[in-house]
């Protein structure tokens, strides 16, 4: 029986392997992370609990091997993060954007139109009344 190996389509995805099957970027953040994380494991040790200091250690290098393994749509996490806060902080949740509808326009001339026309008839109803009674203040007898 044949074995079969899988051979991707786009070989602009495969990308060159070092030591250990890992790329160049995988071997610095381990390396990063075994630097920080073994001896902070030696120095919480003094304290009595290997328990705790082993925890620890796996919590301090934690996030030193999601930057290097975790990749989403060919963009490391670090990217990712940052578009993140930069969508959800930096910028702007509401965009001032508005476009100017034909339609919207002729509304807003007719109410321009309607609001004249009422501010005009409503000044000649009350200076026909001010004719009749120039000082309103007084009542006319």
């Amino acid at each position: 029986m044949a074995a079969y190996i899988p051979v991707p389509r786009d070989l602009t995805r495969v990308k060159s392997k070092i030591l250990f099957n890992l790329t160049k970027r995988q071997l610095l953040c381990f390396g990063l992370a075994a630097l920080i994380g073994v001896p902070s494991f030696f120095l919480i040790r003094r304290s009595g609990n290997i328990s705790m200091a082993a925890v620890c250690m796996i919590v301090i290098m934690m996030p030193f091997f999601l930057l290097g393994m975790y990749e989403r749509d060919g963009q490391p996490l670090e990217k990712i993060a940052k578009q993140f806060i930069e969508a959800k902080f930096v910028r702007p949740c509401v965009r001032p954007y508005q476009t100017n509808n034909y339609y919207a326009v002729l509304i807003r001339q007719a109410q321009a139109e309607k609001e004249v026309n009422r501010i005009v008839f409503s000044d000649k109803s009350v200076s026909k009344d001010r004719t009749k009674n120039p000082n309103p203040s007084k009542k006319s007898e």
